[in-house]
């Protein structure tokens, strides 16, 4: 596997979550159990934070509140394309931040959009992050897997990128 790390690392980051779009995040209910639900990202900014809104008043925000620490599993099975972020997150109140990141397609969501009572951002603050995609494409990559099936040998080791990056 192929490591990368630091600012290309980063940027390979940035380009994945915000080209997936779809995550599960995960909170830690009262009882110590891990819930999932699926969130749409609005944005990876650039110090790294990434957005999402929701209604102030679900329970993911009320885990988020009680246990900071959260996960996000991002995933495009068809291009075998994956992120992991270990973060924090925290319920922001800010306008001027939902006016750049609000769109339309959220109406069916928040039905007064912006003015929606109880509508807020949720932003979580990577602490750890990888990834993991093919080196050199879906193709290449299935030519390895099955080469590798047939020899009875492992992959070679430049079958996939490997990121890991430490907020």
């Amino acid at each position: 596997m192929t490591e990368i790390t630091g600012p290309e690392a980063l940027a390979r980051v940035h380009e994945l979550v915000e080209d997936i779009d779809f995550t599960m995040l995960t909170t830690n209910d009262d009882d110590g159990n891990l819930v999932s639900r699926p969130m749409s990202t609005r944005q990876m900014d650039d110090a790294g934070d990434i957005w999402f809104f929701t209604a102030e008043d679900t329970e993911k925000v009320e885990e988020a509140r009680a246990h900071r620490q959260v996960g996000l599993s991002y995933c495009d099975a068809k291009g075998m394309r994956y992120v992991s972020v270990a973060g924090n997150a925290s319920v922001v109140h800010d306008r001027a931040k939902m006016e750049e990141l609000y769109s339309p397609s959220l109406d069916i969501w928040f039905e007064d959009g912006l003015d929606t009572p109880g509508i807020a951002l949720l932003k979580v603050t990577p602490t750890v992050t990888e990834f993991w995609e093919p080196a050199k494409g879906k193709i290449a990559m299935a030519a390895g897997a099955l080469k590798a099936l047939v020899t009875k040998d492992t992959p070679d080791d430049d079958i996939m990128n490997h990121g890991h990056i430490v907020c």
